[in-house]
């Protein structure tokens, strides 16, 4: 029975139950005119059964005061007043009339459910967590400690040893032999805290989480990696957070760490301001630059190392998304600018810049109760360093000879991204996701035959989850690169994972 049936039929019930005491009390009214040497001792009864009439009336009225708690966190009440369910529980010991302590399940994609094994937050930077109300002040620590074990038919990068990057596969027969290799790791474990405050210029939102997976110089290791530290105050936010070029909603359910390629996918330092919020909303960005690029066939050139990026502008990011019953629709846009400067005095000048862009358009549509869908399509130039797999921004393209001061010249290279997935819900304890991904890079010529060109990448899983926060399944992936020219290798692996949330919400209503 729904909270608000229940405190419905206990309001009804609590008078019923004062009648019914009331009509079975003795004719005393009667008795008294009638036999008065009975008066005292019948007198006495009407004030005993007074007594407990209003001891039951506060009985019902604490179990409904309990219930009206529980309807207000969004949870449902088993027994009254010492079992909770089994997503939410109150407790009251030690606390003031005007606070109380919640105890509240970690979603699977570490903000809200529902959502990827081992993904992000939603689209949302730092949503209120479920179970409160706005007014009041929050503090949650969550996290989880996952294990990854599986076993990888061909090979890779050993410093990726545990994901499927199709961009970290080999470039040529042999480069990472020999195959097969099984894997254990915990570098998908997470610790986070997060708070929110209601303030005269609205809520105060804070997310600090880092997990155990290196990248760049510890790739490979297992060590501290901050994910978020970020700000929100009204309709303004700062810090590191997901790209506004990002959708984070569009990551399919999936274990293996990486993820689809063809997603675009990158948290950054940033300055965001959100002009509208609620159903449809609007975001804006200044974001940190960055890119990379390939010198290709003329790495080797000395000509080439006095050429140094510079980055004097920041990154301009957008979003605008409406939401709607049956899903959302999000589109994102991406604007910066890529330069590089030759600081060597030589015959040759090298110096140069490019206009980078991006357009990505994504949805996760309710097909219906137990489908749920997840779309991204991407195509810019210079945006590789906002997708989840691609390589660099910035390629070599040869010129005309008739300049023998730039006899090449840098391009933002083209790219073409998309991911497709269905998370399926089996049953309340099984759970699958499917699909495939995608990245395609237009090559400038001056890239060797062995530069990237496309990646495909494809999971399907069944997870299990035997009770509230613990999850075991078993995914099995399929990853190809593709080189410029010739070339592909395959990698194919089955991964298991292990999961175990933890989570602890600390809520004080303001009074």
């Amino acid at each position: 029975m729904e909270p608000h049936h229940q405190t419905r039929w206990i309001g009804i019930a609590a008078p019923l139950m004062a009648i019914v005491l009331l009509a079975t009390a003795p004719r005393s009214v009667a008795a008294q005119a009638q036999a008065p040497q009975k008066a005292t001792s019948e007198l006495q009864q009407l004030k005993d059964q007074l007594q407990q009439v209003d001891e039951v009336m506060q009985k019902l009225k604490g179990q409904i005061n309990a219930l009206e708690q529980a309807q207000n966190a969004g949870g449902s009440i088993t027994q009254i007043p010492t079992q909770a369910s089994a997503s939410t529980s109150t407790e009251q010991s030690g606390q003031s009339p005007a606070s109380k302590v919640i105890e509240a399940t970690y979603s699977a994609k570490a903000d809200l459910p529902p959502g990827p094994v081992a993904g992000p937050a939603t689209s949302a930077a730092n949503p209120r967590p479920q179970g409160t109300n706005v007014g009041e002040s929050t503090f949650q620590v969550y996290g989880f400690a996952m294990l990854d074990a599986g076993y990888d038919f061909d090979t890779n990068d050993p410093n990726w040893f545990d994901v499927v990057r199709p961009t970290k596969l080999p470039a040529f027969a042999g480069e990472f032999a020999p195959n097969g290799k099984t894997y254990l790791g915990v570098r998908q474990t997470r610790f986070g805290v997060k708070s929110s405050t209601p303030t005269k210029y609205g809520e105060l939102k804070t997310i600090f989480e880092f997990e155990l997976f290196g990248v760049g110089a510890e790739a490979g290791e297992t060590t501290f990696r901050l994910r978020h530290a970020y700000g929100e105050l009204g309709h303004f936010g700062a810090g590191q957070n997901w790209s506004v070029f990002v959708d984070p909603d569009a990551f399919p359910n999936t274990i293996e760490y990486w993820g689809p390629n063809g997603l675009v996918w990158f948290r950054n330092v940033q300055f965001r301001w959100m002009p509208i919020m609620g159903k449809n909303a609007l975001t804006i960005g200044v974001e940190r630059p960055g890119a990379t690029a390939d010198n290709g066939m003329f790495t080797d050139r000395i000509e080439l190392q006095g050429v140094k990026p510079k980055f004097d502008l920041p990154d301009f990011t957008a979003n605008a998304r409406f939401n709607r019953d049956w899903g959302y629709i999000q589109i994102s846009g991406l604007l910066k600018r890529l330069k590089w400067v030759d600081t060597t005095n030589d015959a040759v000048d090298l110096s140069g810049s490019a206009v980078g862009w991006g357009v990505s358009v994504s949805s996760s549509p309710r097909f219906n109760q137990n489908n749920v869908g997840r779309f991204q399509i991407v195509y810019g130039a210079g945006e590789e360093n906002y997708m989840n797999d691609a390589p660099v921004d910035v390629g070599i393209e040869l010129t005309p000879s008739t300049n023998p001061r730039r006899p090449i010249e840098g391009v933002a290279l083209r790219a073409l991204g998309l991911s497709a997935y269905l998370d399926h819900t089996w049953s309340t304890k099984f759970t699958s996701a499917i699909g495939y991904s995608m990245v395609n890079i237009q090559n400038s010529d001056g890239q060797t035959d062995d530069a990237f060109h496309r990646g495909y990448y494809g999971s399907t899983n069944l997870l299990f989850t035997p009770v509230n926060n613990a999850m075991f399944g078993a995914e099995f992936l399929w990853g190809r690169r593709q080189n410029f020219r010739g070339f592909y290798a395959d990698d194919f692996r089955i991964q298991f994972g292990f999961k175990y949330n933890f989570s602890k919400l600390f809520s004080t209503a303001d009074k």
